[in-house]
């Protein structure tokens, strides 16, 4: 019998404002989410919140039943930013996220997941990070459904496996800031233009196709990641979390779909159409079938 994976809502990857970042997790407390990941992982420069901050947003989600992880810095340029990991590492009361070596390397030895920027693709790496006090790793978003379930079987006793199933898809980082070079801004002069967007730049092909977004130091896809089809093939493989990204606010109407899902209060294939509805994003489920990843095999808006 396969149990019931538990539902995690990874950081906003945006820089949104103070408020609207508390409105948002103001809903995460009250949500179906068991676990709640927070912190900046794009840009160093963004400080929606002090450090204090961040740790009493923490203590608020967790007194309202949720385990909090702090993300990491997916990309480390400076002194100053290995100073803030090293503080946020030894902050004494939540896990973190690790999505550099670094961050791996200061945990000495406590208990962290790995993200998917890690670009976990072999045995052999989970058995290097288990032995470092990996508990759970997110796969890369390039991993196809048939090598993903076959590490997930020879993975670790002790670790556990945590797949993205809804949300634009991380395809790459930068030391430059795609936004600020989009307005001809140099990326120490970039104020905070990153701000002007929150769901991101969107950037057309010539022959005006939603194709890439552009977040500050990092690109995401213009499609929107849904996995909601295949959750009963997922949850017979026994992956432990499933993973919804924080970067829009129907995250949590989505979360309510895939719960459904889990529980046998609806079928795949109806919540995965209302999945589409969500946002306006076109969905995307080619990278699990191992086929270009923009494409949409398994999904059809109706």
């Amino acid at each position: 019998m396969s149990v019931s994976p538990r539902l995690s809502l990874g950081p906003v990857p945006y820089f949104w404002g103070e408020q609207q970042l508390l409105d948002f997790y103001d809903s995460a407390a009250n949500s179906s989410f068991e676990i709640i990941y927070l912190g900046e992982m794009v840009c160093a420069k963004r400080r929606s919140f002090s450090f204090q901050g961040w740790l009493e947003l923490g203590r608020d989600l967790a007194s309202a039943g949720k385990t909090v992880i702090f993300s990491t810095l997916a990309l480390l340029e400076a002194g100053s930013e290995l100073g803030f990991l090293k503080r946020l590492i030894a902050n004494g009361e939540f896990m973190i996220e690790a999505n550099d070596v670094a961050a791996i390397q200061l945990t000495q030895g406590h208990p962290f997941v790995g993200g998917s920027t890690l670009n976990i693709y072999n045995p052999r790496t989970l058995e290097v990070l288990a032995a470092q006090g990996l508990i759970r790793w997110i796969p890369p978003t390039e991993l196809a459904s048939g090598p993903l379930e076959a590490l997930h079987q020879v993975r670790p006793a002790t670790v556990q496996t945590e797949l993205p199933v809804w949300g634009r898809m991380p395809l790459a980082w930068s030391a430059r800031c795609y936004t600020a070079r989009h307005l001809n801004r140099a990326k120490d002069q970039c104020g905070f233009c990153c701000s002007e967007y929150p769901e991101g730049l969107l950037a057309h092909t010539q022959e005006d196709q939603r194709f890439l977004v552009l977040n500050g130091t990092q690109v995401t896809s213009a499609t929107r990641w849904n996995l909601v089809e295949h959750l009963p093939q997922i949850q017979a493989t026994g992956i432990e979390v499933l993973r919804l990204a924080g970067d829009h606010p129907a995250v949590f109407e989505a979360g309510k779909l895939v719960r459904s899902v889990l529980d046998k209060q609806l079928d795949a294939s109806t919540a995965a159409q209302q999945a589409t509805h969500l946002t306006s994003d076109d969905d995307s489920d080619g990278f699990w079938l191992g086929q270009p990843g923009m494409m949409a095999a398994g999904i059809l808006r109706d």
